[in-house]
């Protein structure tokens, strides 16, 4: 039989990638797709992306800066109103490091003209969102390993290295391969003391430590739906400890209000397409969901609270990118209220940014965790950076409401992870507890 005459090879080629065309996007492709030239994009695919931020943290922000430096001189970046730094890290500087560091970042914003999210106003990604510098469906790149967070409101967040962010500093593009997606259905609500921490530690104990390796997910089903603005930061921020890419809550009206009374422009949210083709299809049943609490050393080492209910602990640390907003410490206050922390138990609360500090002052929330005996720090990061509040020490055992427990992130002792109910309660007893 001979070979196929090339005008026919040519004809099913056509074919093929007319199909392809035709096929429904998933989020990730529709927002990249929009950024880049590209008339298409598939999973796979390498492609250059137009970016609508790029941003520095304290941590690798000097390094971002002397990385420009050196291989663009004084050159400006590509668009001033596009560029920020946030100190959020060890915010304000405790050791000379950090606060040359800061200082780095502050004389390269002065000299080419860029905002900085100075030490008060907290986490970098949140500010991002309060401030409205990124709105649904749009990209922005930093040095936070956090910084898919902005799946929350269904925008794409990424954290890169030194030398890619100094790069998109000049230029406003980045290069990045389109993942495939996981289409997670999460199938029943909860209620009371079942939080949305407790929602995505019981995902994380579902689908492990590299469930999402390399993927980017999309979250569907009623109890996600329902999820507030701060539920839905908590969510997104533990997609990286199950090795996603990115985790889109597709935005409500409430989301999208919320955007653009911040913002002041018209936001254009993106949704997958009817018949976006998706790498698996995953539901999750949480029917029966109970208060969970992931144990040490990993993330993903999560059991019902029931399980480990009773064990002593010495220390509770309240914040981070995950529970450090007012719908955290609302939670807390109510639990708190009108009683004591156990005595001899170190109590540590840190809110995500100056604009949560500044809700708490003004609805009292503040005073009760002062008078239950709790220690109330500035805005920032805390626990999760290193020599910040919420650090442990040799043989200390913690009940944290950050995502990460691994030995070493929040000091010498063990970490659990737990909601900011289960650490309040914890809080009064000095022993792991349910919360009611």
């Amino acid at each position: 039989m001979g070979a196929t005459p090339s005008f026919v090879l040519d004809a099913l080629f056509l074919l093929f990638d007319r199909g392809r065309k035709a096929v429904g996007k998933t989020i990730i492709e529709k927002i990249i797709e929009a950024h880049s030239s590209e008339d298409s994009v598939s999973p796979g695919d390498v492609v250059w992306i137009e970016l609508d931020g790029r941003t520095a943290r304290d941590f690798g922000g000097a390094n971002v800066v002397l990385n420009y430096r050196r291989e663009f001189d004084d050159t400006p970046v590509a668009d001033r109103e596009k560029t920020w730094f946030t100190f959020d890290c060890v915010a304000p500087a405790k050791n000379i490091p950090y606060a040359n560091n800061q200082q780095i970042c502050r004389e390269f914003a002065r000299a080419q003209g860029l905002r900085v999210f100075d030490v008060d106003m907290g986490i970098g990604s949140h500010v991002d969102i309060e401030q409205g510098l990124i709105l649904p469906g749009e990209t922005l790149v930093g040095t936070d390993s956090h910084l898919n967070i902005l799946g929350a409101i269904g925008a794409f967040g990424q954290g890169m290295g030194d030398v890619d962010i100094a790069f998109a500093f000049r230029t406003g593009k980045t290069w990045f391969e389109v993942p495939e997606t996981m289409k997670l259905v999460v199938k029943g609500s909860f209620s009371y003391p079942v939080s949305p921490k407790d929602l995505i530690l019981y995902i994380l104990r579902q689908l492990g430590s590299r469930g999402a390796l390399g993927k980017a997910i999309e979250f569907y089903g009623e109890a996600v739906e329902k999820l507030s603005l701060d539920g839905r930061i908590t969510v997104a921020s533990m997609v990286t400890e199950m090795g996603g890419i990115v985790g889109f809550i597709p935005p409500d009206e409430g989301v999208i209000e919320f955007c653009r009374s911040r913002s002041g422009r018209e936001v254009v949210p993106v949704y997958a397409d009817p018949g976006a083709s998706y790498r698996e299809e995953v539901e999750i049943d949480i029917g029966s969901l109970s208060p969970q609490i992931a144990l040490p050393p990993k993330p993903d080492n999560v059991v019902d609270v029931t399980e480990v209910a009773g064990e002593r602990i010495d220390s509770v640390f309240i914040g981070s990118c995950t529970n450090g907003r007012v719908e955290d410490f609302e939670v807390v206050a109510k639990i708190l209220k009108g009683k004591k922390v156990k005595e001899g138990v170190m109590v540590k609360a840190v809110p995500a940014t100056k604009e949560v500090y500044g809700e708490l002052l003004k609805r009292g929330i503040l005073e009760v965790l002062y008078d239950a005996g709790v220690i109330v720090s500035n805005p920032g990061c805390g626990g999760c950076a290193s020599g910040q509040i919420g650090m442990t020490g040799k043989g200390e055992v913690q009940i944290s409401t950050a995502n990460r427990n691994f030995p070493g992130k929040q000091g010498a002792g063990l970490t659990y992870l737990a909601s900011p109910a289960t650490a309040a309660i914890s809080a009064l007893t000095g022993r792991i507890t349910v919360p009611e």
